[in-house]
């Protein structure tokens, strides 16, 4: 037997012998990556900008540049002055026009009814989620409205409220006299705006009914131990949990109210009595479609895309200072 150092000699581990490169203690100390892990991390950080290019160049395309394209096609003049810059000539035609101002107080009616037009589907949802006495009806019955066409709708009511149809006919048995619900300009304005509400709440209850599917349970069930009345548990409890519910449906409710009662108006009232019912929207289709005024038109859109943004933005943050000082 040998004598001397007995101990096995140790040979160094060879590179790729277990098929991948050996790493070093000083790669480790330094943080070095695999050129594969970075290119992961490369993949990862630039994902949701591809994700979303699509919908961005969408809404730059269709949206955005068409915008821009009328608001420069409102500075210039229609007829004999088509192409021709004419400054703010068609703004000083719009606010001297009678039939825009009432436009716009009109807009200002709107503004005004828009808390009824979300109360309504509001409270519905309310009734549906704590299955108040008659919630199986709501649940039925909610969206049937929604489904139908505004032209359907509006000759429905038009039955409905003339003056000598069923409305009237019920109140002549009870002893008052017959209302001139669509041809009278006091009275007409309100009629299409409660159609309008009757014909889309469906929508806005379907968004309050996904706001209450995040609503803690706990709280009510909190509440009602501590024997809150219902007006207490609504007014507590369920309109400071459903807050971003809220705004998300006074913004929607009241761009469908300043844009998506075309079909109402030309149906019921066609702009009448002595334009009484006109909004801007309607204003600009006549411009457009029956007096070929584009570039008068293009300013009055404009307008009422400027009548969105305040009134919006005005929404949320009188919304967002309600919910704080809740």
């Amino acid at each position: 037997m040998p004598i001397g150092n007995t101990q096995p000699s140790v040979r160094p581990v060879q590179a790729g012998r277990a098929g991948g490169a050996v790493v070093t203690p000083s790669a480790h100390r330094k943080g070095a990556r695999p050129r594969g892990a970075r290119g992961g991390l490369r993949a990862e950080r630039y994902a949701p900008y591809v994700l979303v290019a699509p919908a961005v160049l969408i809404i730059v395309l269709l949206r955005l540049y068409p915008l821009l394209l009328g608001v420069n096609f409102s500075f210039t003049g229609d007829g004999e002055q088509n192409g021709t810059a004419v400054g703010f000539g068609n703004y000083r035609e719009l606010f001297a026009d009678p039939l825009f101002q009432t436009a716009l107080g009109n807009v200002g009616l709107l503004v005004l009814l828009l808390p009824v037009a979300v109360a309504i589907p509001g409270l519905l949802a309310t009734f549906i989620y704590l299955r108040v006495p008659g919630h199986r009806f709501y649940r039925s019955v909610y969206f049937f409205p929604a489904v139908l066409s505004p032209v359907i709708v509006g000759a429905i009511f038009n039955m409905l409220l003339a003056f000598d149809g069923p409305l009237n006919a019920v109140l002549s048995s009870v002893g008052v006299g017959p209302v001139d619900w669509l041809g009278d300009p006091d009275l007409a304005m309100f009629m299409v705006v409660g159609v309008h509400i009757w014909a889309t709440f469906g929508m806005a209850l379907v968004v309050f009914l996904a706001g209450f599917a995040t609503l803690d349970a706990a709280l009510l069930d909190a509440a009602r131990v501590d024997g809150a009345s219902l007006r207490q548990v609504v007014w507590h409890v369920i309109i400071p949990s459903l807050s971003r519910t809220i705004q998300f449906v006074f913004v929607t409710t009241m761009i469908g109210m300043l844009t998506s009662m075309f079909g109402l108006l030309y149906v019921m009232t066609t702009g009448g009595p002595e334009g009484s019912t006109y909004l801007p929207e309607y204003y600009i289709w006549i411009k457009q479609g029956q007096m070929n005024r584009p570039a008068l038109a293009s300013a009055a859109s404009t307008i009422l895309f400027m009548i969105m943004l305040v009134v919006g933005l005005l929404q949320i943050k009188l919304l967002e200072r309600a919910g704080k000082e809740d």
